[in-house]
């Protein structure tokens, strides 16, 4: 029996809605696991979803048949906190509780959904992301953070850092790391050796070293090398006109946050998902943030939700078999 976590995020944001609006969308066959608060999941439920069931429970061990569970950390000392230090302590807290089980083998699969990167900074929050402490937890050094969807699928060289740093990141190693880590990682997962384009850095591409010479030193030498060992990579493509055709690769590797993030957005925001390779379980999370200002109103798009549901149930049990 399949059991999949699923986590809170920032009590004070749209992923308490999310989760008992899920409801419907869960499989009869499977166990989930909710990690947050049972004060704050009541609330949701009488709000958005009156017939969403669940149990409580203190340990994951003590499923013994498929359904619904809770485990109520009760760190909050409301039903619905404020975006402030204090919802990013608990968005912390139901994160690291539920990454334990994962890195122990507890759960099989863990969604997560969004917190605050910068409240949960505020509460001591070491790390850039979500992403960067599951890695970090199972002690992964090389990780790639996918943006997953039926119609395109990106990769990004460099996640959250300031573009002055990203542009420093666009290495000949980085991107022959990056491309072996993905085609292993996609390999593995779905069954197929994939198509990458590399996209280029610079508008046009550097149009021949006449703007800016990444392309000519790093991209282009790291794609030919690739290329001799087998990998099906292209590029560089130039980033104004990559995504018209995102039907001829199976992904992009993009060379920064937004020269991925925003064409995906564009084509993909009912159903983005954000997957995490390089680590030995499957995570997955709606690939949007917080959303403060429509949170606990029932009006939050619940299709990123429910793909990333669908993708962890997918890619675990394959993994599971």
């Amino acid at each position: 029996m399949l059991k999949i976590g699923i986590t809170i995020g920032d009590p004070a944001g749209v992923g308490p809605e999310l989760i008992v609006r899920l409801g419907d969308h869960l499989s009869k066959d499977r166990a989930y696991v909710i990690y947050g608060e049972e004060k704050i999941i009541r609330l949701a439920r009488s709000l958005f979803n009156p017939s969403f069931e669940y149990e409580v429970i203190q340990l994951p061990e003590d499923i013994k048949d498929p359904g619904v569970y809770l485990i109520d950390l009760n760190i909050s000392q409301t039903d619905r906190p404020l975006p402030s230090h204090v919802s990013g302590i608990v968005a912390i807290g139901y994160l690291g509780r539920a990454v334990v089980d994962l890195v122990y083998g507890k759960i099989d699969g863990l969604v997560t959904m969004p917190i605050s990167k910068f409240w949960a900074k505020m509460a001591g929050f070491a790390f850039e992301g979500q992403t960067e402490f599951i890695t970090s937890s199972f002690r992964v050094k090389d990780y790639a953070m996918m943006m997953y969807s039926s119609k395109v699928k990106v990769v990004l060289l460099s996640t959250h850092v300031p573009l002055s740093e990203a542009i420093k990141q666009v290495t000949k190693e980085n991107i022959n790391k990056k491309v072996k880590l993905v085609s292993s990682e996609y390999k593995r997962l779905f069954g197929k050796e994939p198509s990458i384009g590399v996209l280029g850095l610079n508008p046009h591409a550097g149009e021949g070293g006449q703007i800016g010479n990444e392309e000519l030193e790093h991209i282009y030498p790291a794609i030919e090398e690739l290329k001799m060992e087998g990998y099906m990579v292209e590029g560089p493509l130039s980033p104004d006109t990559a995504f018209m055709k995102a039907s001829e690769y199976d992904l992009f590797l993009c060379m920064y946050h937004d020269q991925g993030l925003i064409p995906f957005k564009l084509l993909a925001f009912d159903e983005g998902v954000n997957l995490t390779l390089g680590i030995p379980k499957v995570r997955t999370s709606p690939d949007h943030g917080t959303a403060y200002d429509i949170a606990w109103k029932g009006i939050a798009n619940l299709g990123p939700s429910v793909s990333a549901l669908h993708l962890c149930e997918k890619l675990s049990e394959g993994a599971a078999s």
